[in-house]
């Protein structure tokens, strides 16, 4: 743990790279896949349990939060680790990607986002510094800045105006977030899938000089070849001394690929909302327990796993509990899930450490695209 905000890398493989996040409330070994507790639960989960699988840090929605139970309300209860009972880091989001998904329930200016509450139709307005303020309030250890995420394809006019406002709210959530010793403010480079825009918006967010910056709107629509092309624009550009956080990403895959190109953090709720659904994540690739050919197989997901959600009951059982839409189905899957997600960055993490990174990475897609065992 340290007392300041610090990044160190430890050794790097490529454009890949392992290091740790030290902050006052921990430290984030990366690189690092942070599970998504939106409203302060990662669903379907016990936070000791998201701990034990590994997790170093969660991330919570600034947008959510401040809607139920109300940011105000949290700070009176302690803040948020108090509150859910997670004494370890803390990401929150900005809102800004509720500015795309919530598109018809919003109005974007200059000055910020006015929501229309998806729970009650009550309006709230977030500023740049509202979101700041919220952030704080919450009591997150990284706080990231209100921007605008643009859906992709978009006409370049629109992803270009995105870009420029969210510099110029960047500028503004830096001003608010102030010197919080021991937190940090991330700012999140945009400019969709054109590669000089996101140049220009990575380096106006670098000379701001910020704690860490984030990769946005990204996984938004667009091929992955398109992701990955922007991070091999963006990552050169962005300081290597600071942490970079890919949002929102991703499978398996697109993690393993964006860390060949630089990235330290991630998160999604792919993991969870997969699990909820009757898709476990393996070794093997993905498995829909939903399918008749597990019906009656008493072999596990993976009798080599640590987690007994994937070592310990029978598939059988598993595609019993989807079909009969248990919630227990959903439970174990999402532990299965995320036992895989923390396994998969370990591994990641220990193959940088190695130098043997491009091995590690065939091998596993190789794996993937074995399959899965093949049925009774």
């Amino acid at each position: 743990m340290s007392d300041v905000f610090r990044f160190d890398i430890a050794a790097t493989d490529g454009a890949a790279r392992t290091g740790a996040i030290s902050m006052p409330r921990g430290t984030v070994r990366t690189p690092a896949f942070m599970p998504v507790g939106t409203a302060g639960t990662v669903k379907a989960m016990y936070l000791d349990q998201v701990r034990d699988l590994g997790a170093d840090i969660i991330l919570g929605n600034t947008y959510h939060l401040m809607l139920r139970p109300g940011a105000e309300r949290v700070a009176r209860l302690g803040g948020m680790h108090d509150l859910i009972r997670w004494p370890h880091p803390i990401l929150t989001d900005s809102g800004g990607f509720q500015v795309m998904s919530l598109s018809g329930l919003r109005k974007l200016d200059e000055q910020g986002v006015t929501f229309q509450s998806h729970v009650d139709g009550s309006r709230h307005h977030m500023s740049p510094e509202r979101s700041i303020e919220i952030q704080g309030l919450l009591g997150s250890d990284i706080q990231m800045q209100l921007d605008e995420c643009v859906a992709l394809p978009a006409k370049r006019s629109e992803v270009e105006r995105a870009m420029e406002m969210s510099v110029r709210w960047a500028e503004r959530c830096k001003t608010a977030f102030g010197d919080q010793p021991g937190k940090a403010m991330f700012g999140i480079v945009q400019g969709g899938d054109q590669p000089d825009l996101r140049v220009k918006s990575a380096e106006a967010l670098k000379a701001l000089d910020l704690k860490g910056y984030a990769v946005g709107g990204l996984a938004v629509g667009e091929p992955q070849d398109v992701m990955l092309a922007m991070l091999e624009t963006t990552c050169p550009v962005l300081p290597s001394e600071k942490p970079r956080y890919l949002m929102g990403v991703g499978t398996p895959d697109d993690i393993i690929k964006s860390v060949a190109r630089g990235i330290d953090m991630f998160d999604c709720v792919m993991p969870t909302r997969a699990g909820r659904h009757g898709l476990a994540f393996t070794r093997r690739g993905r498995i829909n327990l939903r399918n008749a050919r597990h019906a009656e197989d008493t072999r596990p997901l993976d009798e080599e796993s640590a987690c007994p959600a994937s070592r310990d009951y029978s598939r059988a059982y598993l595609h019993h509990l989807v079909r009969a839409n248990e919630a227990l189905g959903g439970m174990l899957l999402t532990w299965n899930n995320l036992a895989y997600y923390q396994d998969l960055m370990r591994g990641i993490r220990q193959a940088i450490a190695e130098g043997r990174f491009a091995d590690f990475m065939a091998e596993t897609q190789d794996e993937w695209a074995r399959g899965d065992i093949a049925p009774r």
